[in-house]
């Protein structure tokens, strides 16, 4: 006979640890400070997406010649407050539920939706993921453990799609000294953005880069966020996934008054290598990136740099986003020995009187890339904009649209094909508590 509920394994996403925490401190939820700070948002987000890849081939070993779907979902955050006394208590939930609104097997494996696993391939009508996450405070010190949204320079969830990524794991963050920031975290699941089944955490296999089932145990990193005054902020993380990669991070943001406007600088170094046993085979990048923006009476006009340095393309872990400043809509110009540039244009149209309106066109190319077992050198571009509109008032005040276009091309189709890309987002945030 099955049982009346699912039962719990140490797979799903929230964890065994983490509701056996929860029990344990379920009988102080009604100390004041736990219930008064609650809060709980819903997202509402209504997505049209569409790639058609422009290579020429109906189909080739990396899908069909165009995916087109769209989807609607929602996305439940859950936040406690933290029980009375020295130590307090809390716990969070994640809840997400997609449903499909169009779709067929000929476009489908958008990133919307998970695959239906039947013939001919197709996606499912709808899916839900749930995660959550106890925590503990003590002064300016949290640690939390379950499902994580983490978005720090060495691991940044995706949330390109209907649905983010979640991963699952512990972390801390302490800011115990003025000005200054630590975390450290172990990850060992995650479930993807289009997937409700928690998977070992593995590195990202874009453009056949590395293998694309190379998992490992558990992901480790730590990192120092400082502060040094109200215009530069300096930063160093480190991140190991066991028996693949390991990277050290450095970066500074700073701003500048300049004129009537604000010069901002965001300058990166990555470095990374293989670790212990090698298990995706030897790594070496070194990955130097940076912004400069000058923003003035709405205008904002930046350039940006990015380069590769070593054998190999920069890792990065499956369902995340690389924390480069030329990782754009469709592309990340993070090949080997690539070096990119990029020129970017946003307008508020606030300046002109009309709140809620902003607009964005970027440009970036890259070239001298190493392309696997030839001599050519590559060589690819992208070309973005986004036009955004949030409702100011009336019945659908704060209802954001979205509308963001992407053209990519490259002349090594071997490990990547050229796409025109449409998005429509509509979405809605409302509290609940």
């Amino acid at each position: 006979m099955r049982p009346p509920f699912p039962l719990i394994t140490p797979r799903q996403s929230f964890g065994f640890g983490a509701v056996v925490l929860c029990a344990g401190f379920a009988a102080q939820v009604q100390a004041s400070g736990f219930l008064e700070d609650t809060t709980a948002k819903i997202e509402s987000r209504t997505v049209y997406f569409n790639r058609d890849f422009r290579d020429g081939h109906t189909s080739n070993d990396q899908g069909a010649s165009k995916r087109e779907e769209s989807a609607q979902g929602f996305i439940l955050n859950l936040q406690s407050g933290y029980t009375e006394g020295t130590v307090g208590f809390g716990i969070d939930a994640l809840g997400m539920l997609g449903f499909q609104l169009d779709s067929s097997p000929d476009r489908s494996n958008s990133g919307l939706l998970p695959s239906s696993g039947e013939n001919p391939r197709g996606s499912k009508g709808q899916y839900a993921k749930m995660g959550l996450t106890a925590k503990v405070k003590v002064s300016d010190t949290v640690l939390k453990y379950g499902a994580l949204l983490p978005d720090l320079p060495l691991l940044k969830y995706n949330d390109g799609r209907l649905l983010p990524t979640m991963f699952n794991g512990a972390m801390l963050t302490s800011k115990e000294v003025k000005d200054l920031t630590f975390m450290a975290a172990r990850l060992d699941k995650y479930t993807a953005r289009d997937s409700t089944d928690s998977q070992d955490i593995r590195v990202h296999c874009k453009n056949k880069r590395y293998a694309c089932n190379t998992t490992a145990d558990h992901f480790d990193m730590y990192g120092f966020d400082y502060k040094i005054n109200d215009r530069l902020t300096a930063q160093y993380h480190y991140a190991e996934l066991e028996d693949i990669y390991r990277q050290h991070f450095i970066g500074l943001l700073g701003n500048q008054p300049l004129g009537d406007g604000v010069l901002k600088a965001d300058l990166r170094v990555i470095k990374s290598a293989d670790s212990g046993a090698q298990r995706a085979g030897s790594i070496d990048n070194r990955a130097l990136s940076g912004m400069l923006s000058y923003g003035i009476s709405g205008h904002t006009f930046s350039a940006g740099w990015q380069r590769m340095n070593g054998d190999n393309s920069m890792p990065y872990l499956d369902g995340s986003n690389p924390y480069l400043v030329n990782y754009v809509q469709v592309n990340d110009f993070a090949a080997a020995q690539e070096r990119s540039w990029q020129l970017r244009y946003d307008y508020d149209f606030k300046a002109i009187g009309i709140n809620g309106l902003s607009f964005l066109t970027r440009y970036v190319n890259g070239d001298h890339i190493k392309v696997p077992g030839s001599d050519q050198e590559g060589k690819e571009w992208e070309r973005d904009s986004e036009l955004k509109y949030v409702i100011q008032t009336g019945t659908f005040k704060d209802v954001s649209l979205r509308l963001r276009n992407a053209t990519y091309r490259t002349n090594y189709e071997k490990f990547a094909r050229d796409v025109d890309e449409t998005r429509l987002i509509v979405s809605y945030n409302f509290s609940v508590l």
